[in-house]
């Protein structure tokens, strides 16, 4: 028998004047309280006052211990069972009702949930958005039936992730398959999971399209003028590598000369940690939504990573341990980027750390999770002490030369081919003669390459 308390009369008071609300329900008898029981579980708890009207006047109510069985009975009948707890105030007995741990929760005639301060049935939709939002269903695990093996299955995507998880031979593919977790068996045939199409498709984007990575380089702060924009395809450990490179490609390296052999090099941002949070990014990406692709942003003084996530509830960063794609989790445990446990943002603050630079600010929504990366501390300080002194010092020192790694492979293109041109350069680098242009200046801007004759039976030059 459940053990009832006595209710505080200036509480009960207080509750009956303010009304029904998001966690109020007032009732006076038990018709229907299922409903409110799985309304109030599937949503953030509440407390059911039998014996009072809509109104918030008390008619009151007998209490029996046959009435507390009535209710625990009831409780116990819904699925899962709803934890309740009793209360009584003279003629009132309130039925508080649990958060569920277990949801959804659904009573004989269905799902209910609680919208403000009425408790509402949920349609067919609903009831599926809901066991995806509270990951019931799994987008990763979903069967894609119109994948065909072994016609859509790409085996060099499949053995590079073998080497890369250290496994140098198998001796059957379709066995390692099942293993992995990506696919299933019936009758003789191997059905692909949503995992295994982003692991090792031919083309994936052909099944997921919204699975591409968008970058895009800007150069003002508002991102409104973009200089450089792809949109990276391919299998997801694939996409991480490229989401990398292009980061690379347009962060800024000081090349500190100090005498010895070799330069020292200063680099804009933690590679190390980016590539961290772009794991995170694809790993956690909520694939049940189909318009929003993950954006990395790069802007001049700053590299924003924006994913379109939903946020779990009773989530703290830094805290929670959450996995919402455990099979695409584990695909990339099994390589070595990042890690089963869920301590990316750990592995991340001792990567920031280790390079000298800030932990990225984070900011999150119900439906986004927006990680900015800033500039690294030794590069800002190398950076501040290259300003010009008035004074010249009677022995030159030695100042540190702030390249990109896209502008040094154009200075490396310009001494192997003085004459090339700059539309042969943007074949070479893949990228458009737009952007080789805008570095080109760039780079006679800091004084490393000139032009000698006209643009047509001229040459280049590189200054050292």
């Amino acid at each position: 028998m459940l053990e009832v308390r006595a209710m505080n009369r200036e509480e009960l008071s207080f509750i009956l004047k303010d009304g029904e609300g998001y966690k109020v329900e007032f009732k006076e008898n038990l018709r229907d309280i299922n409903r409110e029981m799985t309304a109030f579980a599937n949503s953030s708890g509440g407390r059911i006052f039998l014996g009072v009207d809509d109104s918030g006047i008390v008619k009151g109510i007998t209490v029996t211990n046959s009435l507390k069985s009535q209710i625990q009975d009831i409780a116990n009948n819904c699925e899962p069972k709803v934890s309740i707890s009793l209360e009584q105030s003279e003629n009132i007995l309130v039925v508080t009702v649990r958060e569920g741990d277990d949801k959804p929760y659904k009573c004989s005639s269905g799902f209910y949930k609680r919208i403000g301060p009425n408790t509402q049935k949920l349609s067919r939709d609903e009831i599926v958005e809901f066991f995806k939002s509270e990951g019931k269903v799994r987008f990763d695990e979903l069967i894609e039936s119109k994948f065909h093996y072994p016609e859509d299955f790409d085996s060099d995507k499949f053995h590079r992730f073998l080497n890369l998880s250290g496994i140098s031979k198998i001796d059957d593919t379709e066995t390692m398959l099942l293993h992995l977790g990506v696919v299933e068996k019936q009758e003789k045939h191997l059905y692909f999971n949503n995992a295994g199409i982003l692991f090792f498709a031919k083309e994936p984007q052909r099944f997921i399209p919204w699975s591409v990575f968008t970058v895009a380089l800007f150069k003002n702060e508002a991102g409104t003028d973009v200089i450089d924009r792809k949109e990276i395809e391919g299998s997801l450990f694939e996409i991480v590598e490229e989401v990398i490179k292009f980061v690379k490609l347009y962060s800024k390296v000081a090349y500190k000369f100090t005498g010895a052999p070799q330069r020292e090099n200063i680099y804009e941002y933690p590679f190390e940690a980016i590539r961290e949070a772009v794991i995170n990014s694809v790993m956690h990406k909520y694939y049940f939504e189909h318009g929003h692709n993950n954006i990395l942003k790069f802007l001049p003084s700053c590299i924003k990573i924006e994913n379109y996530w939903v946020k779990p509830a009773h989530f703290i960063l830094g805290k929670t341990v959450f996995r919402r794609n455990h099979l695409i989790a584990d695909l990339f445990a099994r390589i070595h980027f990042g890690e089963k446990m869920g301590t990316g943002f750990e592995r991340i603050r001792e990567m920031c750390k280790k390079e000298n630079a800030p932990f990225p600010e984070i900011e999150i929504t119900e439906n986004y999770f927006y990680v900015t990366f800033k500039q690294s501390h030794e590069y800002i300080k190398m950076a501040q002490e290259q300003t010009p002194q008035k004074t010249p010092q009677k022995t030159p020192q030695k100042t540190p030369l702030y390249l990109t790694r896209l502008e040094q492979e154009i200075l490396d293109i310009v001494v192997k081919n003085p004459s090339v041109t700059q539309k042969e350069i943007a074949h070479q680098l893949k990228i458009s003669s737009e952007t080789v242009k805008e570095y080109v200046s760039k780079l006679k801007s800091k004084g490393v390459l000139r032009r000698v004759g006209p643009d047509k039976g001229g040459h280049w030059e590189v200054i050292q």
